[in-house]
Protein backbone atom coordinates (compact mmCIF):
# COMPACT_ATOMS: atom_id res chain seq x y z
CA UNK A 1 0.00 0.00 0.00
CA UNK A 2 2.84 2.38 0.87
CA UNK A 3 4.51 1.74 -2.47
CA UNK A 4 1.29 2.45 -4.34
CA UNK A 5 0.81 5.66 -2.39
CA UNK A 6 4.39 6.73 -3.11
CA UNK A 7 3.93 5.96 -6.79
CA UNK A 8 0.80 8.12 -6.93
CA UNK A 9 2.64 10.95 -5.17
CA UNK A 10 5.55 10.67 -7.62
CA UNK A 11 3.19 10.77 -10.63
CA UNK A 12 1.32 13.80 -9.25
CA UNK A 13 4.54 15.69 -8.52
CA UNK A 14 5.85 14.90 -11.98
CA UNK A 15 2.61 16.16 -13.58
CA UNK A 16 2.81 19.36 -11.55
CA UNK A 17 6.40 19.86 -12.69
CA UNK A 18 5.57 19.14 -16.32
CA UNK A 19 2.47 21.31 -16.71
CA UNK A 20 3.64 23.94 -14.24
CA UNK A 21 6.87 24.41 -16.17
CA UNK A 22 5.03 24.92 -19.44
CA UNK A 23 2.56 27.34 -17.83
CA UNK A 24 5.35 29.37 -16.23
CA UNK A 25 7.35 29.59 -19.46
CA UNK A 26 4.31 30.69 -21.49
CA UNK A 27 3.10 33.14 -18.83
CA UNK A 28 6.30 34.87 -17.78
CA UNK A 29 8.50 34.38 -20.84
CA UNK A 30 6.16 34.44 -23.87
CA UNK A 31 7.46 34.12 -27.39
CA UNK A 32 7.71 37.42 -29.32
CA UNK A 33 5.05 38.30 -31.82
CA UNK A 34 5.66 37.05 -35.35
CA UNK A 35 4.81 40.37 -36.98
CA UNK A 36 6.25 43.67 -35.78
CA UNK A 37 3.82 46.06 -34.16
CA UNK A 38 3.19 49.24 -36.09
CA UNK A 39 4.36 52.22 -34.07
CA UNK A 40 4.00 55.95 -34.40
CA UNK A 41 6.93 58.02 -35.54
CA UNK A 42 9.06 60.13 -33.26
CA UNK A 43 11.11 62.71 -35.10
CA UNK A 44 13.14 63.48 -31.96
CA UNK A 45 14.16 66.89 -33.18
CA UNK A 46 15.98 68.78 -30.41
CA UNK A 47 13.47 71.65 -30.53
CA UNK A 48 13.31 72.17 -26.76
CA UNK A 49 15.82 71.89 -23.94
CA UNK A 50 15.16 71.35 -20.25
CA UNK A 51 18.15 71.01 -17.90
CA UNK A 52 20.33 69.80 -20.73
CA UNK A 53 17.77 67.26 -21.97
CA UNK A 54 16.50 67.01 -25.53
CA UNK A 55 12.73 67.00 -26.08
CA UNK A 56 10.96 65.59 -29.11
CA UNK A 57 7.97 65.99 -31.37
CA UNK A 58 6.09 63.40 -33.41
CA UNK A 59 4.86 62.64 -36.92
CA UNK A 60 2.84 59.94 -38.71
CA UNK A 61 3.52 56.35 -39.69
CA UNK A 62 5.77 55.92 -42.75
CA UNK A 63 6.49 53.27 -45.36
CA UNK A 64 9.98 51.76 -45.31
CA UNK A 65 10.42 51.52 -49.08
CA UNK A 66 9.24 55.10 -49.54
CA UNK A 67 11.67 56.39 -46.94
CA UNK A 68 14.62 54.48 -48.39
CA UNK A 69 13.79 55.75 -51.89
CA UNK A 70 14.36 59.36 -50.81
CA UNK A 71 16.79 61.17 -53.10
CA UNK A 72 20.12 62.33 -51.75
CA UNK A 73 20.76 59.42 -49.41
CA UNK A 74 24.44 58.62 -48.90
CA UNK A 75 25.11 54.94 -49.61
CA UNK A 76 26.91 52.81 -46.99
CA UNK A 77 28.82 49.83 -48.38
CA UNK A 78 31.17 48.39 -45.75
CA UNK A 79 32.45 44.79 -45.50
CA UNK A 80 29.67 43.72 -43.10
CA UNK A 81 27.21 46.61 -43.35
CA UNK A 82 25.01 47.97 -46.13
CA UNK A 83 22.62 50.90 -45.93
CA UNK A 84 22.47 54.66 -46.20
CA UNK A 85 22.56 57.97 -44.35
CA UNK A 86 19.52 60.23 -44.47
CA UNK A 87 20.57 63.79 -45.48
CA UNK A 88 17.60 65.15 -43.53
CA UNK A 89 18.87 65.26 -39.98
CA UNK A 90 22.11 63.53 -41.06
CA UNK A 91 20.78 60.35 -39.51
CA UNK A 92 22.22 56.89 -39.80
CA UNK A 93 18.84 55.22 -40.21
CA UNK A 94 19.35 52.43 -42.75
CA UNK A 95 21.59 49.51 -41.78
CA UNK A 96 21.46 45.88 -42.87
CA UNK A 97 23.97 43.22 -41.81
CA UNK A 98 25.47 41.44 -44.79
CA UNK A 99 26.73 38.42 -42.83
CA UNK A 100 23.53 37.60 -40.91
CA UNK A 101 20.23 36.54 -42.45
CA UNK A 102 16.73 36.88 -41.04
CA UNK A 103 15.85 33.18 -40.80
CA UNK A 104 17.48 29.81 -41.34
CA UNK A 105 16.41 29.90 -45.01
CA UNK A 106 19.32 30.91 -47.21
CA UNK A 107 17.19 33.30 -49.27
CA UNK A 108 15.57 35.06 -46.30
CA UNK A 109 17.58 38.25 -46.77
CA UNK A 110 19.92 40.13 -44.41
CA UNK A 111 19.02 41.22 -40.90
CA UNK A 112 17.88 44.84 -40.78
CA UNK A 113 19.33 46.74 -37.81
CA UNK A 114 18.28 50.36 -38.46
CA UNK A 115 15.13 51.73 -40.09
CA UNK A 116 13.97 55.33 -40.58
CA UNK A 117 11.81 57.18 -38.07
CA UNK A 118 8.15 56.31 -38.25
CA UNK A 119 8.56 52.89 -39.84
CA UNK A 120 7.47 49.73 -38.07
CA UNK A 121 10.97 48.85 -36.86
CA UNK A 122 12.43 52.32 -36.46
CA UNK A 123 15.91 52.57 -35.05
CA UNK A 124 18.46 55.22 -35.93
CA UNK A 125 21.27 57.41 -34.60
CA UNK A 126 21.56 61.18 -34.76
CA UNK A 127 24.34 63.61 -33.85
CA UNK A 128 24.02 67.31 -33.04
CA UNK A 129 24.57 70.21 -30.68
CA UNK A 130 22.71 72.07 -27.94
CA UNK A 131 23.37 75.77 -27.42
CA UNK A 132 21.90 79.23 -26.80
CA UNK A 133 22.17 82.28 -28.96
CA UNK A 134 23.13 80.40 -32.12
CA UNK A 135 21.09 78.69 -34.83
CA UNK A 136 21.74 74.95 -34.77
CA UNK A 137 20.92 72.07 -37.13
CA UNK A 138 17.95 69.94 -36.09
CA UNK A 139 16.01 66.88 -37.27
CA UNK A 140 14.59 68.74 -40.29
CA UNK A 141 17.93 70.18 -41.46
CA UNK A 142 19.00 68.97 -44.90
CA UNK A 143 22.75 68.45 -44.92
CA UNK A 144 24.92 68.69 -48.01
CA UNK A 145 27.63 66.25 -49.08
CA UNK A 146 30.89 68.19 -48.83
CA UNK A 147 33.36 65.41 -49.47
CA UNK A 148 33.02 61.78 -50.60
CA UNK A 149 30.18 60.07 -52.41
CA UNK A 150 29.82 56.63 -50.81
CA UNK A 151 30.71 55.61 -47.26
CA UNK A 152 33.05 52.61 -47.36
CA UNK A 153 35.82 51.33 -45.15
CA UNK A 154 38.31 53.22 -47.30
CA UNK A 155 36.30 56.37 -48.08
CA UNK A 156 34.76 58.56 -45.36
CA UNK A 157 31.95 61.00 -46.13
CA UNK A 158 31.62 64.59 -44.90
CA UNK A 159 28.25 66.31 -44.53
CA UNK A 160 28.05 70.04 -43.94
CA UNK A 161 25.59 72.78 -43.06
CA UNK A 162 26.01 76.56 -42.78
CA UNK A 163 23.63 78.46 -40.51
CA UNK A 164 24.19 81.72 -42.39
CA UNK A 165 25.36 83.43 -39.18
CA UNK A 166 29.03 82.60 -39.39
CA UNK A 167 28.99 79.06 -38.07
CA UNK A 168 29.72 76.00 -40.22
CA UNK A 169 28.87 72.53 -38.97
CA UNK A 170 30.49 69.35 -40.23
CA UNK A 171 29.82 65.64 -39.65
CA UNK A 172 32.56 63.30 -40.90
CA UNK A 173 31.39 59.66 -41.08
CA UNK A 174 33.74 56.68 -41.31
CA UNK A 175 33.21 52.95 -40.81
CA UNK A 176 35.51 50.00 -40.10
CA UNK A 177 35.53 46.40 -41.34
CA UNK A 178 32.88 45.28 -38.82
CA UNK A 179 30.11 47.32 -37.18
CA UNK A 180 31.71 50.47 -35.78
CA UNK A 181 31.12 53.95 -37.15
CA UNK A 182 33.09 57.02 -36.14
CA UNK A 183 31.38 60.39 -36.36
CA UNK A 184 33.46 63.54 -35.99
CA UNK A 185 31.31 66.55 -35.07
CA UNK A 186 33.09 69.83 -35.81
CA UNK A 187 32.04 73.49 -35.57
CA UNK A 188 33.90 76.35 -37.26
CA UNK A 189 33.05 79.74 -35.78
CA UNK A 190 33.53 82.59 -38.24
CA UNK A 191 31.34 84.92 -36.20
CA UNK A 192 32.36 87.92 -34.16
CA UNK A 193 32.32 86.32 -30.70
CA UNK A 194 32.69 83.01 -28.93
CA UNK A 195 29.87 80.48 -28.76
CA UNK A 196 29.19 77.68 -26.25
CA UNK A 197 27.79 74.36 -27.43
CA UNK A 198 27.15 70.89 -26.02
CA UNK A 199 27.68 68.09 -28.54
CA UNK A 200 25.28 65.17 -28.21
CA UNK A 201 24.36 61.88 -29.85
CA UNK A 202 21.40 59.60 -29.37
CA UNK A 203 20.05 56.26 -30.51
CA UNK A 204 16.30 56.06 -31.00
CA UNK A 205 14.38 52.79 -31.30
CA UNK A 206 11.02 51.13 -30.87
CA UNK A 207 10.63 48.39 -28.27
CA UNK A 208 7.94 46.70 -30.40
CA UNK A 209 10.57 44.75 -32.35
CA UNK A 210 12.94 44.15 -29.42
CA UNK A 211 13.83 40.71 -28.10
CA UNK A 212 11.95 39.60 -25.01
CA UNK A 213 13.79 40.26 -21.77
CA UNK A 214 13.72 37.18 -19.51
CA UNK A 215 15.06 36.14 -16.13
CA UNK A 216 18.35 35.02 -17.64
CA UNK A 217 18.74 37.17 -20.76
CA UNK A 218 18.56 40.97 -20.71
CA UNK A 219 17.04 42.89 -23.60
CA UNK A 220 16.74 46.66 -23.37
CA UNK A 221 18.87 49.59 -22.20
CA UNK A 222 22.52 48.81 -21.54
CA UNK A 223 25.34 51.05 -20.35
CA UNK A 224 28.92 50.97 -19.10
CA UNK A 225 29.97 53.17 -16.23
CA UNK A 226 31.66 53.13 -12.85
CA UNK A 227 33.62 50.01 -13.77
CA UNK A 228 30.67 47.76 -14.65
CA UNK A 229 28.04 47.06 -17.29
CA UNK A 230 24.55 48.10 -16.24
CA UNK A 231 21.70 45.71 -17.09
CA UNK A 232 19.35 47.14 -14.46
CA UNK A 233 16.77 48.85 -16.67
CA UNK A 234 14.22 47.44 -19.05
CA UNK A 235 11.85 49.32 -21.36
CA UNK A 236 8.84 49.21 -19.03
CA UNK A 237 10.84 50.54 -16.09
CA UNK A 238 12.17 53.45 -18.15
CA UNK A 239 8.62 54.28 -19.24
CA UNK A 240 7.21 54.03 -15.71
CA UNK A 241 9.94 55.80 -13.77
CA UNK A 242 10.67 58.60 -16.23
CA UNK A 243 14.01 59.71 -17.67
CA UNK A 244 16.94 57.71 -16.28
CA UNK A 245 20.13 59.65 -15.60
CA UNK A 246 23.12 57.34 -15.27
CA UNK A 247 25.41 58.05 -12.36
CA UNK A 248 29.09 58.76 -12.91
CA UNK A 249 30.93 58.76 -16.20
CA UNK A 250 29.41 56.84 -19.11
CA UNK A 251 31.74 55.48 -21.77
CA UNK A 252 29.11 53.69 -23.79
CA UNK A 253 25.36 53.09 -23.74
CA UNK A 254 22.56 51.99 -26.02
CA UNK A 255 20.09 49.15 -26.52
CA UNK A 256 20.74 45.44 -26.67
CA UNK A 257 18.78 42.49 -27.99
CA UNK A 258 19.84 38.87 -27.58
CA UNK A 259 22.02 38.95 -30.69
CA UNK A 260 22.19 42.63 -31.73
CA UNK A 261 23.20 45.92 -30.16
CA UNK A 262 23.24 49.62 -31.00
CA UNK A 263 25.54 51.61 -28.72
CA UNK A 264 27.17 55.03 -28.60
CA UNK A 265 30.79 55.16 -27.43
CA UNK A 266 31.95 58.44 -25.89
CA UNK A 267 35.11 60.15 -27.03
CA UNK A 268 36.01 60.89 -23.43
CA UNK A 269 33.82 59.40 -20.71
CA UNK A 270 35.09 61.91 -18.15
CA UNK A 271 33.01 64.71 -19.69
CA UNK A 272 29.98 62.75 -20.93
CA UNK A 273 26.69 61.98 -19.24
CA UNK A 274 24.20 59.39 -20.35
CA UNK A 275 20.57 58.52 -19.85
CA UNK A 276 17.52 56.74 -21.18
CA UNK A 277 14.01 58.03 -21.77
CA UNK A 278 10.68 56.99 -23.18
CA UNK A 279 9.13 59.40 -25.67
CA UNK A 280 5.76 57.65 -25.97
CA UNK A 281 4.32 55.07 -28.34
CA UNK A 282 6.91 52.38 -27.51
CA UNK A 283 9.73 54.71 -28.58
CA UNK A 284 12.87 55.02 -26.44
CA UNK A 285 16.07 57.03 -26.54
CA UNK A 286 19.61 56.53 -25.30
CA UNK A 287 21.23 59.96 -24.93
CA UNK A 288 24.93 60.76 -24.71
CA UNK A 289 25.56 64.44 -23.95
CA UNK A 290 28.99 66.03 -23.54
CA UNK A 291 29.96 68.98 -21.36
CA UNK A 292 29.81 72.41 -22.95
CA UNK A 293 32.69 73.46 -25.20
CA UNK A 294 33.64 77.02 -26.12
CA UNK A 295 34.37 77.82 -29.75
CA UNK A 296 36.29 81.12 -30.00
CA UNK A 297 35.85 83.35 -33.05
CA UNK A 298 37.94 82.07 -35.96
CA UNK A 299 38.45 78.65 -34.37
CA UNK A 300 37.23 75.08 -35.02
CA UNK A 301 36.38 72.55 -32.31
CA UNK A 302 35.70 68.85 -32.89
CA UNK A 303 34.28 65.94 -30.94
CA UNK A 304 34.37 62.22 -31.89
CA UNK A 305 31.66 59.71 -31.02
CA UNK A 306 31.56 56.10 -32.17
CA UNK A 307 28.43 54.13 -33.00
CA UNK A 308 28.29 50.35 -32.81
CA UNK A 309 25.37 48.91 -34.78
CA UNK A 310 25.62 45.21 -35.41
CA UNK A 311 25.90 41.67 -34.13
CA UNK A 312 27.25 40.84 -30.67
CA UNK A 313 30.00 38.58 -31.94
CA UNK A 314 32.27 37.72 -29.03
CA UNK A 315 35.55 38.10 -30.92
CA UNK A 316 34.51 41.44 -32.41
CA UNK A 317 33.39 42.88 -29.08
CA UNK A 318 36.62 41.72 -27.45
CA UNK A 319 38.59 43.36 -30.27
CA UNK A 320 36.90 46.71 -29.60
CA UNK A 321 37.58 46.26 -25.89
CA UNK A 322 41.26 45.80 -26.67
CA UNK A 323 41.06 49.05 -28.65
CA UNK A 324 39.90 50.92 -25.55
CA UNK A 325 36.13 50.44 -25.29
CA UNK A 326 36.09 49.25 -21.70
CA UNK A 327 34.10 46.12 -20.82
CA UNK A 328 32.59 45.96 -24.30
CA UNK A 329 32.87 42.17 -24.27
CA UNK A 330 30.53 42.11 -21.27
CA UNK A 331 27.71 43.39 -23.48
CA UNK A 332 27.08 39.65 -23.85
CA UNK A 333 25.43 38.87 -20.53
CA UNK A 334 27.14 35.59 -19.66
CA UNK A 335 25.68 35.77 -16.14
CA UNK A 336 26.94 34.14 -12.94
CA UNK A 337 28.73 31.33 -14.76
CA UNK A 338 30.82 33.60 -16.97
CA UNK A 339 34.00 32.08 -15.54
CA UNK A 340 32.87 28.79 -17.12
CA UNK A 341 30.78 30.00 -20.06
CA UNK A 342 33.42 32.23 -21.65
CA UNK A 343 36.26 29.63 -21.60
CA UNK A 344 33.77 26.99 -22.77
CA UNK A 345 32.81 29.22 -25.69
CA UNK A 346 36.47 29.69 -26.63
CA UNK A 347 36.93 25.91 -26.68
CA UNK A 348 33.78 25.53 -28.81
CA UNK A 349 35.07 28.09 -31.30
CA UNK A 350 38.38 26.21 -31.54
CA UNK A 351 36.61 22.86 -32.01
CA UNK A 352 34.37 24.39 -34.65
CA UNK A 353 37.49 25.47 -36.51
CA UNK A 354 38.71 21.86 -36.37
CA UNK A 355 35.46 20.07 -37.34
CA UNK A 356 33.54 22.77 -39.24
CA UNK A 357 30.28 21.81 -37.49
CA UNK A 358 29.10 23.23 -34.17
CA UNK A 359 27.08 20.09 -33.39
CA UNK A 360 30.20 17.95 -33.70
CA UNK A 361 32.07 20.59 -31.70
CA UNK A 362 29.50 20.24 -28.89
CA UNK A 363 29.97 16.46 -28.88
CA UNK A 364 33.76 16.89 -28.80
CA UNK A 365 33.39 19.38 -25.94
CA UNK A 366 31.31 16.80 -24.07
CA UNK A 367 34.09 14.24 -24.50
CA UNK A 368 36.63 16.73 -23.14
CA UNK A 369 34.44 17.55 -20.12
CA UNK A 370 33.88 13.86 -19.35
CA UNK A 371 37.62 13.21 -19.63
CA UNK A 372 38.34 16.00 -17.16
CA UNK A 373 35.71 14.68 -14.75
CA UNK A 374 36.78 11.03 -15.11
CA UNK A 375 38.89 10.94 -11.90
CA UNK A 376 35.90 12.30 -9.99
CA UNK A 377 33.69 9.62 -11.56
CA UNK A 378 36.13 6.96 -10.39
CA UNK A 379 35.86 8.24 -6.84
CA UNK A 380 32.08 8.28 -7.18
CA UNK A 381 32.01 4.60 -8.17
CA UNK A 382 34.42 3.73 -5.39
CA UNK A 383 32.06 5.44 -2.97
CA UNK A 384 29.10 3.54 -4.48
CA UNK A 385 30.94 0.25 -3.99
CA UNK A 386 31.62 1.12 -0.35
CA UNK A 387 27.96 2.08 0.17
CA UNK A 388 26.76 -1.24 -1.27
CA UNK A 389 29.21 -3.14 0.93
CA UNK A 390 27.84 -1.62 4.14
CA UNK A 391 24.17 -1.91 3.15
CA UNK A 392 23.55 -5.08 5.22
CA UNK A 393 24.83 -3.25 8.31
CA UNK A 394 22.72 -0.21 7.42
CA UNK A 395 19.58 -2.33 7.11
CA UNK A 396 20.30 -3.93 10.48
CA UNK A 397 20.61 -0.50 12.09
CA UNK A 398 17.40 0.67 10.46
CA UNK A 399 15.58 -2.35 11.83
CA UNK A 400 17.06 -2.01 15.32
CA UNK A 401 16.40 1.74 15.70
CA UNK A 402 13.28 2.13 13.54
CA UNK A 403 11.47 3.79 16.43
CA UNK A 404 14.31 6.15 17.41
CA UNK A 405 15.35 8.31 14.45
CA UNK A 406 17.82 10.40 16.41
CA UNK A 407 19.68 7.35 17.64
CA UNK A 408 19.56 5.87 14.13
CA UNK A 409 21.24 8.96 12.70
CA UNK A 410 23.97 8.78 15.32
CA UNK A 411 24.60 5.08 14.67
CA UNK A 412 24.63 5.65 10.88
CA UNK A 413 27.18 8.45 11.26
CA UNK A 414 29.30 6.16 13.42
CA UNK A 415 29.07 3.41 10.80
CA UNK A 416 30.14 5.78 8.02
CA UNK A 417 33.15 6.84 10.10
CA UNK A 418 34.19 3.30 10.96
CA UNK A 419 33.84 2.07 7.37
CA UNK A 420 35.35 5.31 5.94
CA UNK A 421 32.32 5.90 3.74
CA UNK A 422 31.22 9.32 2.49
CA UNK A 423 27.52 9.14 1.51
CA UNK A 424 27.74 12.47 -0.34
CA UNK A 425 30.68 11.52 -2.57
CA UNK A 426 28.37 10.16 -5.24
CA UNK A 427 26.65 13.55 -5.55
CA UNK A 428 29.83 15.47 -6.42
CA UNK A 429 29.74 14.85 -10.21
CA UNK A 430 26.12 16.01 -10.31
CA UNK A 431 26.95 19.27 -8.53
CA UNK A 432 29.91 19.86 -10.85
CA UNK A 433 27.73 19.25 -13.92
CA UNK A 434 25.14 21.88 -12.87
CA UNK A 435 27.29 25.00 -13.59
CA UNK A 436 28.67 23.35 -16.73
CA UNK A 437 25.13 22.68 -17.98
CA UNK A 438 23.91 26.21 -17.30
CA UNK A 439 27.07 27.73 -18.78
CA UNK A 440 26.50 25.79 -22.01
CA UNK A 441 22.83 26.79 -21.93
CA UNK A 442 23.83 30.48 -21.76
CA UNK A 443 26.38 29.96 -24.51
CA UNK A 444 23.83 28.39 -26.86
CA UNK A 445 21.31 31.08 -26.00
CA UNK A 446 23.60 34.12 -26.39
CA UNK A 447 26.33 33.26 -28.86
CA UNK A 448 25.25 34.59 -32.24
CA UNK A 449 27.87 32.38 -33.87
CA UNK A 450 25.55 29.45 -33.02
CA UNK A 451 22.54 31.12 -34.66
CA UNK A 452 21.37 29.22 -37.76
CA UNK A 453 24.25 26.75 -37.45
CA UNK A 454 23.12 23.27 -38.67
CA UNK A 455 24.03 19.85 -37.34
CA UNK A 456 22.97 16.97 -39.61
CA UNK A 457 19.68 15.91 -41.13
CA UNK A 458 16.67 17.84 -39.92
CA UNK A 459 18.60 19.91 -37.32
CA UNK A 460 19.12 23.15 -39.27
CA UNK A 461 19.56 25.48 -36.29
CA UNK A 462 21.36 24.35 -33.13
CA UNK A 463 20.14 27.42 -31.23
CA UNK A 464 16.45 26.54 -31.86
CA UNK A 465 14.32 23.64 -30.56
CA UNK A 466 14.18 20.34 -32.44
CA UNK A 467 11.66 21.00 -35.27
CA UNK A 468 10.78 17.30 -35.80
CA UNK A 469 7.94 16.80 -33.33
CA UNK A 470 6.50 13.30 -33.06
CA UNK A 471 2.88 14.28 -32.36
CA UNK A 472 2.38 15.79 -35.85
CA UNK A 473 4.45 13.03 -37.48
CA UNK A 474 7.44 15.29 -38.04
CA UNK A 475 5.41 17.95 -39.84
CA UNK A 476 3.31 15.65 -42.03
CA UNK A 477 0.13 16.56 -40.13
CA UNK A 478 -0.99 20.19 -40.60
CA UNK A 479 -0.88 21.43 -37.01
CA UNK A 480 1.64 22.50 -34.40
CA UNK A 481 1.32 20.70 -31.05
CA UNK A 482 1.25 22.79 -27.85
CA UNK A 483 4.58 23.51 -26.23
CA UNK A 484 4.50 20.81 -23.57
CA UNK A 485 3.60 18.15 -26.18
CA UNK A 486 6.10 19.27 -28.84
CA UNK A 487 8.36 16.29 -28.23
CA UNK A 488 11.08 15.91 -30.81
CA UNK A 489 13.42 13.07 -31.65
CA UNK A 490 16.21 14.55 -29.55
CA UNK A 491 13.96 14.80 -26.50
CA UNK A 492 13.00 11.12 -26.82
CA UNK A 493 16.67 10.16 -27.13
CA UNK A 494 17.40 12.24 -24.05
CA UNK A 495 14.70 10.46 -22.01
CA UNK A 496 15.75 7.02 -23.25
CA UNK A 497 19.48 7.47 -22.56
CA UNK A 498 18.75 8.87 -19.11
CA UNK A 499 16.45 5.91 -18.37
CA UNK A 500 19.23 3.51 -19.37
CA UNK A 501 21.60 5.43 -17.14
CA UNK A 502 19.31 5.12 -14.13
CA UNK A 503 18.76 1.40 -14.89
CA UNK A 504 22.50 0.80 -14.83
CA UNK A 505 22.95 2.55 -11.48
CA UNK A 506 22.52 0.58 -8.26
CA UNK A 507 18.90 0.71 -7.17
CA UNK A 508 18.06 3.12 -4.38
CA UNK A 509 17.14 1.59 -1.05
CA UNK A 510 14.04 3.75 -0.64
CA UNK A 511 11.12 2.49 -2.81
CA UNK A 512 9.96 6.09 -3.25
CA UNK A 513 13.35 7.06 -4.69
CA UNK A 514 13.24 4.05 -7.02
CA UNK A 515 9.88 5.13 -8.41
CA UNK A 516 10.98 8.75 -8.84
CA UNK A 517 14.14 7.64 -10.67
CA UNK A 518 12.06 5.56 -13.06
CA UNK A 519 9.69 8.45 -13.87
CA UNK A 520 12.19 11.32 -13.88
CA UNK A 521 13.77 10.60 -17.32
CA UNK A 522 10.39 10.91 -19.03
CA UNK A 523 9.48 14.05 -17.10
CA UNK A 524 12.78 15.61 -18.17
CA UNK A 525 12.00 14.57 -21.74
CA UNK A 526 9.00 16.89 -21.69
CA UNK A 527 10.76 19.65 -19.76
CA UNK A 528 13.80 19.76 -22.05
CA UNK A 529 11.96 19.44 -25.38
CA UNK A 530 11.58 23.24 -25.91
CA UNK A 531 15.28 23.92 -25.28
CA UNK A 532 17.89 24.49 -27.99
CA UNK A 533 18.79 21.42 -30.01
CA UNK A 534 22.47 21.98 -29.24
CA UNK A 535 21.78 21.68 -25.51
CA UNK A 536 19.95 18.38 -26.01
CA UNK A 537 22.82 17.09 -28.16
CA UNK A 538 25.18 17.89 -25.30
CA UNK A 539 23.00 16.09 -22.74
CA UNK A 540 22.44 13.04 -24.95
CA UNK A 541 26.17 12.81 -25.66
CA UNK A 542 26.87 13.17 -21.95
CA UNK A 543 24.41 10.35 -21.14
CA UNK A 544 25.95 8.03 -23.73
CA UNK A 545 29.44 8.72 -22.42
CA UNK A 546 28.21 8.17 -18.87
CA UNK A 547 26.79 4.78 -19.88
CA UNK A 548 30.11 3.78 -21.46
CA UNK A 549 31.97 5.06 -18.41
CA UNK A 550 29.69 3.11 -16.06
CA UNK A 551 30.24 -0.10 -18.04
CA UNK A 552 33.98 0.40 -17.84
CA UNK A 553 34.01 1.20 -14.14
CA UNK A 554 31.73 -1.73 -13.33
CA UNK A 555 34.28 -3.97 -15.01
CA UNK A 556 36.92 -2.43 -12.71
CA UNK A 557 34.72 -2.91 -9.63
CA UNK A 558 33.45 -6.52 -9.81
CA UNK A 559 32.26 -6.43 -6.19
CA UNK A 560 29.81 -3.67 -7.05
CA UNK A 561 28.58 -5.53 -10.10
CA UNK A 562 28.14 -8.74 -8.10
CA UNK A 563 26.30 -6.89 -5.35
CA UNK A 564 23.91 -5.37 -7.90
CA UNK A 565 23.23 -8.78 -9.47
CA UNK A 566 22.55 -10.25 -6.03
CA UNK A 567 20.10 -7.45 -5.21
CA UNK A 568 18.24 -7.94 -8.50
CA UNK A 569 17.90 -11.66 -7.78
CA UNK A 570 16.57 -10.93 -4.29
CA UNK A 571 14.06 -8.43 -5.66
CA UNK A 572 12.92 -10.91 -8.30
CA UNK A 573 12.40 -13.62 -5.69
CA UNK A 574 10.54 -11.17 -3.45
CA UNK A 575 8.29 -10.17 -6.33
CA UNK A 576 7.57 -13.82 -7.15
CA UNK A 577 6.78 -14.56 -3.51
CA UNK A 578 4.31 -11.67 -3.29
CA UNK A 579 2.74 -12.74 -6.56
CA UNK A 580 2.29 -16.30 -5.27
CA UNK A 581 0.80 -15.06 -1.99
CA UNK A 582 -1.57 -12.72 -3.84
Amino acid sequence: MDNQRNLIIAVVLSAILLFGWDFAMRTYFPEPEQDPVTVASREDAPTARVDGEIASDSAGVRDLDTELAMTGRVTIDAPEIAGSINPVGARIDDISLKTHRQTVDLDSGPVRMFSPAGTDAQQFAQFGWIGEGVTLPDAQTRWQVIDGGELTQATPVTLGWDNGEGQQFRLIFSVDEHYMFNVEQSVTNNGDGSIALRPYAFVNRTSATASRSTWNVHSGPIAEGEGEVNFDWDYDEVAEEGPVSLEGNTQWLGFTDIYWMSALVADDASDAEGGFRATGGDIYRADLIYDAITVPAGDTVSRNTRLFAGAKESAVLDMYEEQGVERFGLAIDWGWFRFIAWPMWQVLIFLFGVFGNFGVAIIALTVIIRAILFPIAQKQFHSMAQMRAVQPKMKALQERYKDDKQQLQQEMAKLYKEEKVNPLAGCLPIFIQIPIFFALYKTLLLAIEMRHEPFFGWIRDLSAPDPATILNLFGLLPFDPPGFLAIGVLAVLLGFTMWLQFKLNPAAMDPMQQQIFMIMPWVLMFVMAPFAAGLLIYWISNNILTLAQQKYLYSRNPQLKAQMAKEREEKAREAERKKAEG
